[in-house]
């Protein structure tokens, strides 16, 4: 076992040491702190540079000169911070100010006879929704109030108008979840899922790399007189492995206090968006389960695929139907995340190399019997362990083989290579 934990750290150290890694790390943590404080951030670079002030006034051409004050108040009620300001200047100097940027925009407001209101709101940024939205959502109940008033409505028979029905979904499904546990668990499912597909296809390419890399480099004709090409396979495989869960350990510490950092006191915002006070402890059990089930599968085929070329130019070309079989996991899981009961998903979800995600989207989003989770977990297991043994048939005669690839069809010619 010496040589195998030589190998198991060589592998491990080596990785963590390359610049590529703690780049890509540093990259990653930053990256999380900045999506989870990204609100912060633009509101203390707008208060620095002043910008967006201008923006909080607004410049209103009333022609019914009964619009202003109404939609000022209305704004008021919903808290928004925007002074209405009744305009003295025509709307084409207003067009030509917005035009120059001396303002950000400004609205203009009339009333026909049939006491509809009309608005246009007139703007240089493409990228100006939240404003537009929220004025129309004020005018809208302004324009309520002012029928209310024509037909002499009390504000009480006002509110019933707007009274919405009863409705209740009730399902009978025995795998069925409330409509408010699917909304608090598809977020983090989604996410989880996309965390278990980056690692195994990001780290199972690293194992293909780094046997060809060695291969390539006549390294591996050393290694292999001193220890068997069995142990140099599951040894490479363990410490990238255990490399993988390091980092992915300090992105979950990364994220916690990013979100930590990122919370407020408004419901509804990132925190509570990425909460997972309300998430079942099991499904993040079942995460970290068929995570590693996932790399396990998806590492030992890179191993044995990755044996099979002698320089690292072929190894994307040799592990291209590995990597189709991971993306066809995922989109198999995607297009689940609106229906986990789908027939095909279901099937799916069986399948050893589309279990890791499917299945883990299924147990996330559905209350299953403990057997089928179980009954996935012992396909995927005993396909790892077949995919090992046959892998290490390959491994050992395909870490001897030299010259150009010819596809997939140079396994047959590793297995008699390693019987030599």
């Amino acid at each position: 076992m010496r040589e195998f934990w030589i190998i198991f750290k060589q592998a491990f150290t080596t990785k963590a040491k390359a610049k590529s890694f703690m780049i890509t790390t540093v990259i990653m943590v930053a990256a999380i702190f900045l999506l989870a404080n990204v609100s912060k951030i633009i509101d203390t670079v707008q208060d620095l540079t002043g910008a967006g002030q201008s923006q909080n006034v607004l410049q209103v051409v009333d022609t019914s000169g009964v619009l202003v004050d109404r939609l000022q108040a209305q704004l008021a009620q919903g808290k928004d911070e925007i002074t209405i300001e009744e305009a003295d200047e025509s709307e084409q100097i207003l067009s030509d100010k917005v035009s120059s940027g001396d303002i950000d925009s400004f609205l203009s407001l009339s009333v026909d006879g049939q006491g509809t209101i009309h608005a246009n709101y007139t703007t240089m940024s493409m990228m100006d929704f939240s404003l537009p939205m929220r004025i129309q959502d004020a005018l809208q109940s302004i324009q309520a109030e002012m029928k209310a008033e024509e037909l002499s409505l009390t504000g009480a028979q006002v509110q019933t108008l707007f009274t919405p029905i009863q409705f209740e979904q009730k399902n009978v499904s025995p795998s069925a979840k409330s409509e408010e546990e699917l909304n608090q668990a598809r977020v983090l499912v989604y996410v989880l899922m996309f965390v278990i597909y980056m690692a195994v296809i990001m780290y199972s390419s690293m194992i293909a790399m780094d046997v060809a890399n060695e291969k390539s480099s006549r390294v591996m004709e050393i290694l292999i007189s001193s220890v068997s090409p069995v142990k140099h396979m599951f040894a490479k495989v363990l410490g990238i492995g255990t490399l993988g869960i390091l980092q992915i350990i300090i992105y979950g510490i990364a994220g916690y206090f990013a979100l930590k950092t990122s919370a407020t006191e408004v419901p509804g915002g990132f925190s509570d968006f990425f909460s997972l006070k309300d998430v079942s402890i099991s499904t993040l059990v079942y995460a970290v389960v068929f995570f590693l089930l996932g790399y396990f599968l998806y590492a030992t085929l890179a191993a044995l695929l990755g044996s099979l070329v002698s320089r690292t130019e072929d190894v994307q070309q040799m592990i291209m139907p590995m990597s189709m079989l991971i993306v066809a996991a995922f989109i198999i899981s995607a297009t689940g995340l609106s229906n986990p009961e789908l027939g095909y998903v279901t099937y799916a979800s069986y399948f050893p190399f589309f279990t890791p995600l499917v299945m883990f989207l299924r147990v996330g989003m559905l209350d299953l019997p403990m057997w089928e989770p179980l009954l996935a977990i012992f396909i995927t297991l005993l396909t790892i362990f077949i995919l090992g043994w046959f892998g290490a048939r390959v491994y050992r005669g395909g870490v001897l083989m030299y010259g150009p690839s010819r596809s997939l069809k140079d396994i047959k010619k590793a297995i008699q290579l390693g019987k030599e």
